[in-house]
C-alpha cells in the first residue's frame, strides 16, 4: 500500500475508533497518528517565511529534510530542529526522497511555480508561499499540474483562515451593505527607493549557490541586495508590492465579490518608480493606482495608501510625493473614499473596503470596521446565511486536507485567480498605463498583443518552468 493511501486510511480508521470509543464510554482518546505514520516534511527555502512556515508545520508532522541555495539558512533551521533534518543546497536532491510526503515552500517568488510543480510531479503535497506565481502563464501550469497529479496545495494567504476576514466576507456576501458597487484594495507605502548598487569587488558568499538562486531569472552580477527579503524590489525575481501584499488583499476582495473563479474585465494602472529606471537600482514601483472593472458593474480601486509608510527591506527611505504626482497618479475625479474631502475622510489604512448601496465595511489585520459589523451582535446572520468554509488555522487546514484529500481554503485555482489582477496591474504599469481588456474564461488579454505577450517571461533554459 502506498504511504499516502496508508495515511489516509489510518486516519479514517482512527476516526472510526474514536467514534466507537465515545459510543461505548471509553475515556482514553485513540490518537490518529503513531510514530510510523507521522507525516514527513521537506522544507525548500528556509529564510524568513520558509522558516516560519516550517515551525508551524512541525506541529503537524516531522521535518526530515531542508534545502536552500543559501546553506546558512538551511543549517540555521536544521539547528532549530535539533540537528536532525538532512540538508541540501539543491532542492532536487530533497525531492528524490520517496518517503517525504509534504513540501513547505518558502523561496523567492521566481522559484515558486517550478518548485511547486516539480514537487507535485514527485508525488508531494505542497504548502507554498505567496504570491502564488511570478506570471499568469505560470498560474495556468500550476492549476493544470495540481489537477493532473491529484495533489493537495495550499497558498500561504493566511487571511483566508482569519475570523476577522471571514466575518467581513459573510456580511458582504449576505447583503448587509446592499448591492456591492465598489471595492478598495489599499496597500501600505513600502519604499523601493534604493541604489545604484555596485557589484565590483563583491564576492559571492561561499555558502550561496548564486546560479541556482537566480534560477529562471537572467544572469546578473552578485550583490546582496538581490537576495533574501530584498529580492522583492526587482522585477527579475518578483512583482514588487503589487503582487507581494497584493495577493493577500486582492484575495479577500475576490472572496467578497464572489470572484474566486473569475476576474476583471479591464485594468488600467499608473505607478511611480522611485529610481526612474536607473541602472543597478531597485526597479519595481512603490506607489501605484489602478482601476479595474468587474462583472456586475463593480469597480475595484487598487492603490497605495500614503499614510502608512513602514520601513522595509533595504530601501533608502520614503520619497515625498508631490501634489502634481498625486494628481497624475489618481487621475481625474478619483473616488472620495481614496482622496477624501472635507465631508469624507479618505481611507488611510491598508486593507479592503467594500462599498454597497446601503453601507460600507472595511477589514484589515487589525479588525472589522463599519455599521454592519457593529450591529452584528444585535442582528446576527440567520442560520441559513451563506458562510465561509471553517478554517481557523491555515497550516492545520492544509494538513487536514493532506489526510482527507479535500481541497484547502487557499487552493491553486482560487489563488491563481486572485493574483491575476495583480499581474495585470503590473503589465499595465509597464506599458505606461495602457488599458488592457481581460477575458477571464480564455485567460488572455484581448485588445493588446504586446500586453498579451507579457503573460509569461523569458527563462533561462536550465531552469525553465514547464
Amino acid at each position: 500500500m502506498k504511504r499516502r493511501e496508508f495515511l489516509y486510511k489510518s486516519t479514517l480508521a482512527s476516526a472510526a475508533a474514536v467514534t466507537l470509543g465515545t459510543q461505548i464510554g471509553l475515556t482514553r482518546p485513540v490518537h490518529a497518528q503513531s510514530a510510523n505514520d507521522r507525516i514527513r516534511i521537506g522544507v525548500i527555502g528556509a529564510g524568513g517565511m520558509g522558516s516560519g512556515d516550517a515551525r508551524a508545520a512541525s506541529h503537524h508532522g516531522e521535518i526530515v529534510a531542508i534545502a536552500d541555495a543559501d546553506l546558512n539558512h538551511a543549517e540555521a533551521l536544521k539547528k532549530h530542529f535539533g540537528g536532525k533534518p538532512l540538508v541540501y543546497q539543491d532542492y532536487r536532491k530533497l525531492l528524490e526522497h520517496k518517503d517525504i510526503d509534504v513540501i513547505i515552500q518558502g523561496t523567492p517568488d521566481h522559484w515558486h511555480t517550478k518548485i511547486n510543480v516539480d514537487s507535485f510531479r514527485a508525488g508531494k503535497d505542497v504548502y507554498g508561499e505567496k504570491p502564488v506565481t511570478l506570471t499568469i502563464d505560470e498560474g495556468k501550469l500550476l492549476c493544470k499540474t495540481v489537477k493532473a497529479e491529484k495533489r493537495v496545495f495550499q497558498t500561504g494567504t493566511q487571511q483566508r483562515s482569519d475570523k476577522k476576514f471571514q466575518t467581513a466576507i459573510e456580511l458582504v456576501r449576505n447583503g448587509r451593505i446592499g448591492k456591492l458597487k465598489r471595492v478598495l484594495v489599499a496597500l501600505p507605502y513600502y519604499s523601493s527607493w534604493g541604489g545604484p548598487f555596485p557589484s565590483d569587488g563583491i564576492a559571492v558568499p561561499k555558502e550561496l549557490d548564486w546560479d541556482l538562486y537566480q534560477g529562471q531569472a537572467p544572469t546578473k552580477p552578485y550583490i546582496p541586495q538581490r537576495t533574501h527579503q530584498i529580492f522583492r524590489w526587482w522585477y527579475e525575481y518578483a512583482g514588487g508590492m503589487v503582487t507581494d501584499w497584493g495577493n493577500h488583499h486582492m484575495d479577500i476582495a475576490h472572496w467578497g465579490m464572489d470572484m474566486d473563479n473569475s476576474g476583471p474585465l479591464s485594468v488600467e494602472a499608473r505607478a511611480i518608480f522611485p529610481n526612474e529606471g536607473k541602472p543597478d537600482c531597485f526597479n519595481t514601483p512603490d506607489r501605484f493606482y489602478a482601476t479595474l472593472q468587474y462583472p456586475n458593474d463593480i469597480e475595484l480601486i487598487f492603490y497605495t495608501v500614503f499614510a502608512e509608510k513602514p520601513g522595509f527591506f533595504g530601501s533608502t527611505g520614503h520619497q515625498e510625493t508631490s501634489k502634481e504626482q498625486l494628481e497624475w497618479l489618481f487621475g481625474k475625479n478619483p473616488p472620495i473614499e481614496v482622496t477624501g474631502d472635507e465631508n469624507n475622510k479618505p481611507n488611510e489604512r491598508n486593507g479592503i473596503m467594500f462599498i454597497g448601496d446601503k453601507g460600507r465595511l472595511f477589514v484589515n489585520r487589525g479588525n472589522v470596521y463599519g455599521k454592519p459589523y457593529e450591529e452584528l451582535k444585535e442582528n446576527p446572520l440567520p442560520d441559513n446565511a451563506w458562510k465561509t468554509r471553517p478554517s481557523t488555522n491555515h497550516m492545520k487546514n492544509f494538513f487536514d486536507c493532506v489526510r482527507s484529500r479535500e481541497t484547502p481554503v487557499a487552493s491553486a485555482d482560487v489563488e491563481h485567480h486572485s493574483i491575476i489582477p495583480c499581474h495585470l496591474t503590473n503589465i499595465s504599469i509597464k506599458l505606461n498605463g495602457r488599458k488592457i481588456n481581460w477575458d477571464a474564461t480564455k485567460e488572455e488579454i484581448t485588445n493588446d498583443k504586446e500586453a498579451n505577450s507579457m503573460l509569461s517571461r523569458e527563462q533561462r533554459k536550465q531552469y525553465q518552468v514547464s
